[in-house]
C-alpha cells in the first residue's frame, strides 16, 4: 500500500509539473494570437501591394502597345518626309545651302536616334513615364523642326 500510495503521489507530481510547465498562461495565448494576426495582416498587405504591380505592369502592356503603333506611324511618317525633302533638294536644281543640307541630314539621324530608342525600351521597360514624356517631347521636336525647314524654304 504505502508503494501505491508513493506511486500515487509521484504520478500525481509528474503530471502537475507537466501541465504547469506545458500549458501556456491565457496572457501568453493572447500574445500568440495577436503576433499571428499582426503576420497575417502584414502577408495580406504584401499579396495586395503585389496584385497591384501586376495589375499596373499588365496595364503597362497595353499602354506600351498603343504607344509603340503611334511612335512608329510618327516614325515612319517622319522618314517619308525627310525622303521628300532630300528628293526636293536634288531636284530643285538649284544649289541647296550646305546648312539646310544639314538640318536635313541631323533630322534623318534624330529619327533613327528615336527609332532606337524605342527597341531598346521595349527590351528593358524600365519607369515608362519617364521614358514616354521624353520620348513625346522629342517626337514633337523633331516633328515641329521638319515643319518649320519647310516653311523657310518656302518663303
Amino acid at each position: 500500500m504505502k508503494k501505491t500510495i508513493f506511486t500515487l503521489i509521484v504520478a500525481t507530481s509528474l503530471i502537475t509539473g507537466t501541465m504547469i510547465t506545458g500549458c501556456q498562461s491565457s496572457e501568453k495565448k493572447v500574445e500568440n494570437a495577436e503576433e499571428k494576426v499582426m503576420d497575417a495582416k502584414q502577408d495580406l498587405k504584401e499579396v495586395k501591394q503585389d496584385i497591384t504591380v501586376q495589375a499596373q505592369k499588365a496595364a503597362t502592356a497595353e499602354q506600351w502597345k498603343i504607344f509603340k503603333k503611334e511612335s512608329e506611324v510618327k516614325i515612319n511618317y517622319n522618314e517619308i518626309r525627310i525622303k521628300e525633302l532630300k528628293a526636293e533638294m536634288k531636284k530643285s536644281g538649284k544649289t541647296m545651302d550646305v546648312l539646310y543640307e544639314n538640318k536635313i541630314d541631323a533630322f534623318e539621324l534624330k529619327n533613327k536616334d528615336l527609332k532606337a530608342r524605342m527597341h531598346a525600351y521595349e527590351k528593358s521597360q524600365s519607369d515608362w513615364d519617364t521614358f514616354k514624356l521624353e520620348f513625346n517631347h522629342d517626337m514633337d521636336e523633331l516633328g515641329n523642326a521638319l515643319k518649320d525647314l519647310t516653311v523657310k524654304n518656302v518663303k
